[in-house]
């Protein structure tokens, strides 16, 4: 198989856009702010939003599965208080549940949580609870900063993220740590707030003891651990000035990087610099960068080119990236696929 880790709801009918600005708009004005059931998306809106969208793009790039959660830009915590974002973050993963039950042998949950800024993430728990219990997902997104770009949260090594960390153990999920739109000017959202929150997030890893308190928590950093592979050296190096182990053994046996580097060179770097065990197959698609590359006449996030291309992976390699480190990394995966024969 090949599973595809990191896939967002970019696609949702427009209706969801429409219900938002209501409910953005009812912030100042209680009276015009919208209920749940004021969303009304039938199945056959969700299968026209997938099926000529994700769907198709899946079967001409020969993927299998993908885990699916919100559109990433679109949780915008920094937006009201916790009662929006619980709402929000309801509305949002109902959705996602739908086409999962829809599409079962495509599709896998992963949830949005109902961040708010200085809110304290153990009201994140319920939602956590509802969407592995109820909906079967199999993973969450974690976003470090709900300031949209000011970073006013602990780093993700403090106590003050532990209640999700520990509920996240007894489920035995993994985070991936994605942040949402840039409120922050100096920040592009996609160019610079993602990368600048998949860099910053390994190096706090690096200079805490997280997996110490909790030795089988599991991170996913997407877009390929952003500057991480790159200069990995200088992380080691940092590694060592902090009297920390190597980091072989003190972030990757807990820590995993995904694919979603639109080129061929960024691709061998990482499958060069990372251990093949720590990464996972994904292309963010359809996300951020949704052009076509004028170099090689295919989309930049038609990331299994670039996988099949590296001359430095073997057969067993690529299973690995494909579906091996997946299974692993997301059990509640690889059980429900167990379940179907798969």
């Amino acid at each position: 198989m090949i599973i595809d880790c990191h896939g967002h709801y970019t696609t949702a009918p427009k209706a969801l856009e429409e219900w938002r600005k209501r409910q953005i708009a009812g912030i100042h004005d209680p009276s015009a702010r919208p209920s749940a059931s004021d969303l009304r998306i039938s199945d056959d809106e969700l299968r026209e939003s997938i099926e000529s969208n994700q769907l198709r793009l899946m079967r001409e790039r020969g993927l299998d599965l993908t885990v699916f959660s919100p559109r990433a830009s679109f949780m915008a915590h920094h937006i009201g208080n916790f009662s929006v974002s619980s709402q929000w973050a309801a509305i949002c993963n109902e959705l996602c549940y739908r086409v999962t039950q829809l599409y079962p042998d495509h599709f896998a949950g992963a949830a949005m949580l109902p961040q708010s800024p200085g809110v304290d993430p153990v009201t994140c728990i319920p939602e956590i609870e509802k969407c592995v219990k109820e909906f079967g997902f199999v993973g969450i997104n974690l976003n470090p900063d709900p300031t949209g770009g000011f970073w006013r949260s602990p780093p993700l090594t403090d106590r003050h993220w532990y209640p999700i960390y520990e509920k996240m153990v007894e489920f035995d999920i993994p985070a991936m740590i994605h942040v949402s739109t840039s409120c922050n000017a100096c920040f592009h959202t996609t160019g610079a707030h993602y990368i600048n929150a998949d860099t910053t997030a390994v190096m706090q890893l690096i200079e805490g003891d997280l997996f110490r308190d909790f030795p089988t928590l599991r991170f996913v950093i997407p877009h390929g651990g952003g500057a991480a592979p790159y200069h990995w050296g200088r992380y080691r190096g940092l590694a060592q000035a902090l009297q920390k182990p190597e980091l072989r053994d003190h972030l990757l046996r807990n820590v995993f990087f995904d694919t979603c580097v639109y080129h061929q060179p960024g691709i061998d770097l990482l499958t060069s610099v990372i251990p093949v065990e720590n990464i996972l197959f994904a292309s963010e698609m359809i996300g951020a960068v949704r052009g076509v590359d004028p170099e090689t006449g295919y989309p930049f996030d038609d990331t299994k080119r670039y996988i099949e291309a590296a001359r430095n992976l073997s057969p067993e390699d690529r299973y690995k990236i494909y579906e091996g480190n997946a299974r692993r990394v997301y059990p509640r995966l690889d059980a429900a696929l167990k379940a179907r024969g798969r």
